[in-house]
């Protein structure tokens, strides 16, 4: 019996129509994933392949000429791309937010240029960020007039996609300290980007530093971050849901593969052949219902979602974001055990470097501390015992 591949609800041929242009990509891209990561090559090419396909034109609407593909679409097609390549699937985390950006924002004669030129291919990078930041909030970058545009200053960190984005979103505050999201060109003077990111997981994500000075930025390029979508929370988390869910589904692949053409078993064990010993198929098994569950809790987070996007209403609002608070702890944890079980059924032979199973659990670490669950979790509680809306943080 193979192990799943692919992603969306029982039933929903629209999601299996899109995911049916891109899966053999995503196979393409999955045959030298490992490789890749093991030697620290960039993905280049491999972006290239879903530019190419249209991977980016996911959430344009069809009269620009995208698939108006749903958000649930997305977060599903991400964690099956995930599945072959994480640090591929997370560059477009940022992408997809300014996307959403502009969809929020059909009125604004703005969103068809930027929708169309994105959809070509054009990455859009991170620029949220400051490490030496004392908040989330605390912003530093600056954005001030000058001969007819913008210049930006500042340094920004946690930058994930930069070493291949073609355009940054630049978190900054211009000089009535109003926080402005400007668009800066990548390949500029002023725009130096350092793929620095020192973390032990996600390494090929280019999520390190871009420094700008005086970077220039054209007049209608600097919009009001007051006017960004309502539901960035949930977009932004159920991206590193997708994620995760995609490192469970390969630690459930890989973990398959190496029980297999493992030829020893350990004298304490129940039977001559680890593939015949049933607490070790135990293991297995346990690694196939974490992921399950992890990816069920997408699926229903991000239905709720689809239903705010469609809605708008405030009850709907706050339904989804408790739905994907509750999705990041189960999902989570999910993972972060099936990255550890999973190599009571190898042995030592699961720690080769050979088949790099370490790298899930890197990688699932690394996400999943970009959000603690544990502030999610208090204000879930917060909201079901004291009726406080979770959404005023």
């Amino acid at each position: 019996m193979p192990v799943p591949f692919e992603t969306g609800l029982p039933g929903d041929a629209r999601y299996h129509e899109l995911a049916a242009l891109f899966r053999p990509i995503f196979a393409r891209i999955g045959e030298d994933a490992l490789r890749r990561e093991r030697d620290g090559v960039l993905g280049r090419e491999q972006l290239r392949w879903l530019t190419d396909a249209g991977f980016a034109r996911l959430r344009t609407p069809v009269a620009l000429g995208g698939f108006g593909a749903r958000l649930s679409d997305l977060f599903l097609l991400l964690a099956e791309l995930a599945t072959v390549d994480v640090n591929l699937a997370h560059i477009w985390r940022n992408h997809f937010s300014f996307v959403e950006d502009r969809v929020h924002a059909g009125d604004d004669p703005r969103s068809a240029v930027w929708l169309e030129r994105l959809g070509r291919g054009e990455i859009i990078g991170g620029g949220w960020s400051e490490s030496g930041a004392l908040t989330q909030s605390t912003i530093e970058t600056t954005i001030t007039p000058v001969d007819g545009g913008w210049s930006v200053d500042g340094v920004k960190y946690y930058s994930t996609g930069s070493v291949y984005a073609t355009w940054f979103t630049v978190l900054a505050v211009d000089p009535e300290g109003t926080k402005v999201i400007a668009l800066v060109r990548a390949d500029q003077p002023g725009v130096e980007i350092g793929d620095d990111w020192d973390g032990f997981g996600q390494k090929l994500t280019g999520s390190g530093s871009v420094t700008y000075r005086a970077a220039r930025v054209a007049l209608d390029d600097a919009i009001p971050y007051e006017s960004r979508y309502t539901y960035q929370s949930q977009y932004y988390q159920s991206v590193l849901h997708s994620l995760l869910v995609g490192i469970g589904r390969a630690l459930l692949r890989d973990g398959v593969a190496a029980l297999r053409a493992r030829r020893r078993s350990h004298d304490n064990g129940t039977r001559a052949e680890a593939s015949a010993d049933p607490q070790i198929l135990e293991v297995i098994g346990r690694v196939s219902a974490l992921s399950f569950a992890a990816e069920s809790a997408l699926a229903q987070s991000a239905l709720q979602v689809d239903r705010y996007v469609d809605s708008g209403s405030d009850a709907d609002r706050q339904a989804s974001w408790l739905a994907v608070a509750q999705a990041q702890s189960i999902i989570t944890d999910a993972v972060l055990e099936s990255a550890t079980i999973v190599f009571d059924a190898l042995g030592a032979s699961g720690t080769s470097e050979t088949i790099a199973l370490d790298r899930h659990w890197r990688n699932a670490r690394t996400l999943s501390s970009h959000n603690p669950r544990i502030f999610k979790l208090r204000l879930a509680g917060d909201a079901l015992v004291n009726d406080a809306d979770p959404t005023a943080h």
